[in-house]
């Protein structure tokens, strides 16, 4: 069975390329792009608080000191 690229879905052919599991250096950039601009997370029950919601728990630490 052939393996295919992960962001083609080209046949990666050769079990000695360098840039597998991807057919090029171009598919590994492009997926490595994807996470470092956290397309890929994992879901979560939790809500992150919103920009203003921290800013108003920052004020209300600062209030006692």
């Amino acid at each position: 069975m052939m393996k295919r690229c992960p962001t083609c879905n080209q046949p990666v052919e050769r079990p000695d390329n360098p840039h597998r599991p991807f057919c090029s250096e171009r598919c590994k950039l492009i997926d490595f792009g994807h996470w470092a601009d956290e397309d890929y997370r994992m879901p979560s029950q939790e809500e992150r608080p919103s920009a203003e919601e921290v800013g108003q728990q920052r004020a209300g630490t600062d209030e006692g000191d």
